[in-house]
């Protein structure tokens, strides 16, 4: 039984072994700052620390692996290099396995989950606990290896260094968590404004299912005092629809509930921005087009309804990428004027026919089609009218040398 509590999955002890001979090659990256002792600073423990903060590994046995590992490497490479006795480098060598005994044993103490969040709490733990594991890394040195006197200088130097490695690495982890958490949070707003315009869509065809429902039962009434066998089956038809129209109504509750998240309100334009041109610049990557995206903003403010601004966004710098043949640019801009929001979305693409300027925000109306020659749906310019007449704004187009959509929304609106 104790055998089997021991044991570790497999690809858990491949990682902890791999850890463990990276740490081992980088702790010879090194600072030697006496030269008459064998004490050295190197990267090792700033790896070592951050993969205890990444890596969900035991970190007992992890530090043990690791000790054990720096302390072989370390005595090979001198056995190669050196004429000195087996036991002599392996006395010398040995404290560099104590630094990460002790130093994992610390940190298994510490509830490292719940100090992740409290990066200058974590910063101040770490430095206790390499300061220390260093200091009885030196004293073993002190006691067994090599005697000096540089024992208040060295504990100096112990501690600013532990300080500078800890923070080091807490400030990497907290990039590479906050870099995480940037892109979880785009994907979060870019489904919730795919999930918007088809809420959006949902809502049309609810209030044509009414309209639908509402007809079918005067085609009944009509029909009863003429045809009871058709009028029978308008009342069904007009059951059905109504059956429809209460499945709708349960999908867009639930889309409704998903798109207003609080989690998703109040959030700069200018990050909205920069969430559109990066997902365009992929989109553009991926259509083999070279274009260059340019964004203005002369005043920057959170708005509340940023799904729907991302919908609108996205849907118009998408079908810009679309309208570029090979290479062109697509302009940006978001600024105030007086008590109104104006966006301007500006290409460089083929444009649009000046006769089919009055119908392109109609449903169905699409100039795209696949490499089978099926149309698109077109629907995407519908939405955005959709948006905008939400918001109590205008659009309007112009297609000349280049082709530009002008969105005008009262700021108080968003």
């Amino acid at each position: 039984m104790a055998l089997k509590k021991f044991s570790l999955p497999s690809n858990t002890v491949a990682t902890i072994i791999l850890l463990a001979l990276l740490i081992a090659f980088s702790s010879e990256i090194k600072l030697m700052p006496f030269e008459d002792f064998p004490f050295r600073f190197g990267l090792g423990s700033m790896i070592f620390f951050l993969a205890v903060l990444i890596q969900p590994i035991p970190i007992i046995k992890f530090g043990f692996v690791t000790g054990i590992t720096v302390v072989i490497f370390r005595v090979f490479l001198d056995l190669l290099v050196t004429d000195y006795e087996f036991s002599q480098i392996l006395i010398e060598r040995f404290p560099a396995a104590l630094f990460y005994f002790f130093f994992a044993f610390f940190l298994s103490k510490l509830n490292i989950e719940k100090y992740k969040s409290k990066p200058i709490a974590l910063g101040l733990f770490a430095t206790l606990f390499e300061f220390v594991s260093n200091f009885i890394e030196e004293l073993f040195i002190l006691l067994f290896v090599v005697t000096h006197t540089h024992l208040l200088k060295e504990s100096f130097l112990l501690l600013i260094v532990a300080f500078i490695r800890s923070f080091s690495v807490v400030g990497i982890y907290s990039a590479i968590i906050i870099g995480e958490q940037k892109r979880q949070f785009q994907q979060l707003l870019s489904i919730g404004s795919n999930l918007y315009v088809e809420t959006l869509y949902l809502k049309k065809s609810m209030d044509h299912i009414e309209q639908i429902t509402a007809s079918s039962f005067e085609l009944y009434k009509a029909l009863k005092s003429i045809d009871n066998h058709l009028s029978t089956k308008a009342l069904f038809i007009s059951q059905e629809i109504h059956e429809v129209k209460k499945d709708s109504q349960r999908i867009y509750s639930g889309l409704s509930k998903i798109t207003t998240a609080k989690n998703l309100d109040d959030h700069l334009i200018s990050n909205l921005l920069q969430y559109v041109i990066e997902a365009n610049k992929k989109y553009s990557t991926y259509l083999n087009k070279s274009i260059e995206f340019k964004e203005t903003y002369h005043t920057d403010f959170y708005t509340k309804e940023p799904i729907a601004l991302l919908a609108l966004l996205n849907n118009l710098v998408s079908n810009a990428v679309e309208a570029i043949e090979e290479e062109g640019s697509i302009s940006i801009s978001v600024n105030k004027q007086n008590d109104e929001t104006v966006i301007e979305v500006e290409d460089t693409g083929v444009g649009i026919p000046k006769t089919m300027l009055p119908v392109i925000f109609d449903a169905g109306y699409t100039t795209k089609f696949n490499d089978e020659g099926k149309a698109s749906t077109g629907i995407g310019l519908s939405h955005v009218q959709s948006i905008v007449e939400k918001f109590e704004g205008k659009i309007v187009v112009e297609s000349n040398q280049t082709t530009k959509f002008t969105v005008t929304i009262p700021t108080n609106n968003l």
